[in-house]
């Protein structure tokens, strides 16, 4: 990657592994990332958890959505299909990466690099 910058929300109980559901998530650790290496802890998010009990609420998501629109990528052990609709209509995009923190923002950003690499290829002339 370039020295392109850019912010993720991981929802982590802990602080050193990607293992929380979105909606049941109240903590949430902001990481920059720049270039394809440099990965920095920038700041600590609480917010409520969307699920209840099973049920969940539309305006809470987006609630809780709109508190990460600084951020490019959700990093999540898990996800439902109407919150990562919802996010990416917000600009953001959600990945299921669970394991350790940083190893977990190094598979996303290596998993960004062969996207670009592939979209590069495909759109341009010299296809193979």
């Amino acid at each position: 990657m370039d020295e392109e910058s850019f912010l993720v929300a991981v929802a982590s109980s802990d602080g050193i592994v990607v293992n929380s559901h979105f909606g049941r998530a109240s903590t949430f650790f902001i990481y920059e990332v720049t270039g394809s290496e440099d990965i920095r802890l920038v700041e600590q998010r609480v917010v409520s958890p969307v699920c209840e009990g099973g049920n969940h609420s539309e305006e809470r998501l987006k609630e809780n959505l709109l508190e990460f629109r600084d951020c490019k990528y959700l990093l999540v052990s898990r996800i439902g299909a109407g919150a990562a609709r919802m996010a990416e209509s917000l600009g953001m995009e959600a990945y299921e990466i669970p394991g350790v923190i940083e190893e977990s923002i190094t598979q996303l950003v290596k998993y960004i690099q062969v996207q670009r690499l592939f979209t590069i290829s495909t759109c341009g002339i010299n296809v193979i």
